[in-house]
């Protein structure tokens, strides 16, 4: 993004964030309706010590679940890759992980694993290792097979392969993937910990919801905006290392 639309964007956000405070004071809504984004910051700043207390936890759990999704996606599309019936067999499985509501699973993941963070972790390596599957897959399908024929004239071993022409091509890929699904772990991740926690964001919001605190609420909800830009741009510069040692 040039500096040009860095200015637009936080142009645009600070003309909507001036139109919600005027808004708020114009119709004269209470703050458990609607709070203005003044108070809301001041409530971030004022509860930063026990957001944080909370974050800490769920960026746990979305760091678990971010990684295990991954090595399952990986691991499910290099079994698609070479052994196709298994991939064709797979393909309504991984289509319907996705179509099943998080609402209806997640309550199944606290009765079987409890309330601690494997359920929420769960949820979030449910969400990841769809996209992770599907762009790995792809990537893995995108190098044309000259430069495969030429290595396996030379007689090079089909792991030696994967590793130095077919694993590289498909790396762009994996970190496409590997972005959506940090963002969809931290979705994952709070609505685990609203079903069913003792700590977390998600459990944050849920507590604070019942008090009428939606100043609370929507400090929560930028700390987890935070969060996910933060997983967005590690995720992004971990894809930049990785290129230039691919190159």
């Amino acid at each position: 993004m040039t500096r040009k639309a860095e200015a637009t964007a936080l142009l645009v956000v600070a003309m909507l964030l001036v139109l919600w405070e005027g808004a708020v004071h114009l119709l004269r809504l209470p703050t458990y309706v609607l709070p203005p984004p003044s108070l809301i910051f001041s409530t971030f700043v004022r509860d930063f010590s026990l957001l944080l207390y909370h974050a800490s936890l769920t960026l746990v759990e979305v760091a678990l679940g971010l990684g295990m999704g991954a090595i399952v996606g990986v691991g499910v599309a290099v079994l698609a890759y070479y052994v196709r019936p298994i991939g064709r067999a797979l393909i309504p499985f991984l289509v319907g992980s996705q179509v099943i509501p998080v609402f209806a699973v997640a309550p199944l993941f606290v009765l079987w694993f409890g309330f601690g963070i494997w359920p929420k972790v769960a949820v979030a390596a449910l969400l990841v290792f769809f996209p992770v599957a599907v762009n790995f897959l792809d990537g893995l399908r995108s190098q044309g097979p000259e430069l495969v024929e030429f290595f396996q004239a030379l007689g090079t071993r089909e792991a030696r392969i994967f590793r130095m022409v077919r694993a590289p091509a498909a790396l762009p890929f994996f970190f496409s993937g590997l972005r959506v699904g940090a963002t969809l772990a931290l979705v994952g991740a709070t609505v685990g910990e609203w079903v069913g926690a003792s700590r977390g964001l998600g459990y944050l919001m849920i507590q604070a919801n019942a008090r009428l605190r939606l100043d609370r609420v929507f400090a929560a909800v930028l700390a987890l905006t935070l969060l996910g830009l933060g997983l967005f741009w590690t995720v992004s510069a971990g894809e930049r290392l990785f290129s230039r040692r691919r190159r």
